[in-house]
């Protein structure tokens, strides 16, 4: 089995390289990842600059560019084969409802995903990102019951991890994406030369975390994983839409 390892860290980053460790034991894995942290890039693609390719010391391969860039790269420029499954993570940080618009983590494993390659994007939920450990062997448990047990469609895995022993884990649920409140308003600030910036305000906290959602797992010590799709078309809209323009 062929796994493309990437994320939204960096190529740097301490959970790239624990997922890299465990996935390389049951797999041959190559690792594309941006040169430096883009969190929050979302599924954006570099269009108006060329994209470099270069090799760490640590055999891992960087990108000038973005999560979905590099991705992109590798499925459609650097590699000769295709990989049998995109891997994403391990994030530093949980990526549950909303989250999942924003995150470069998810936004990986979705180019793959787009490119017809199975996919997971898998985040450690905590602040303290103790156990990437935990996560990775979440991870190396998912892709070995993948490779005993295809799907006919390639699919779209969101799964997040608590940041505690492996032991300690409660389980694994099927969730869908729970909902959290309105972020946190911009803080104001000023730079040493008097300039007014902006940071982006945090995350809200959770809105809709009720039974069955992934906020709800993670409260209860339990591995979330919850299968995304792509179609943003809201159904439930197309008649009223048609009304308002006098089509129905």
């Amino acid at each position: 089995m062929r796994i493309l390892i990437s994320n939204d860290d960096g190529y740097f980053a301490p959970g790239l390289a624990c997922l890299a460790e465990h996935l390389s034991k049951v797999a041959e894995v190559v690792v594309v990842a941006p040169e430096r942290d883009r969190s929050g890039a979302s599924n954006s693609l570099t269009l108006d600059r060329p994209l470099k390719l270069r090799r760490a010391a640590s055999g891992f391969y960087y990108v000038n560019g973005t999560p979905t860039d590099c991705v992109h790269l590798a499925v459609t420029g650097m590699l000769d084969y295709q990989p049998d499954m995109v891997v994403s993570g391990i994030n530093a940080g949980a990526n549950m409802g909303d989250d999942t618009i924003y995150s470069g983590t998810v936004a990986a494993a979705t180019e793959g995903y787009l490119l017809g390659i199975p996919a997971i994007a898998i985040s450690l939920v905590g602040r303290e990102w103790r156990y990437f450990d935990t996560a990775a062997r979440v991870a190396s448990d998912l892709v070995q019951r993948f490779a005993c047990q295809t799907h006919q469609q390639p699919w779209l895995l969101n799964v997040n991890v608590p940041d505690i022993p492996y032991e300690q884990l409660q389980g694994l649920d099927v969730t869908r994406l729970g909902k959290r409140h309105k972020a946190e308003p911009v803080i104001k600030a000023l730079t040493p030369n008097g300039e007014t910036v902006y940071w982006v305000g945090a995350a809200g906290a959770a809105q809709d975390a009720g039974e069955g959602t992934d906020f709800n797992a993670l409260n209860q010590l339990r591995v979330s994983l919850t299968p995304l799709q792509i179609d943003l078309t809201q159904y439930s809209q197309l008649d009223a839409l048609g009304t308002w323009l006098g089509q129905r």
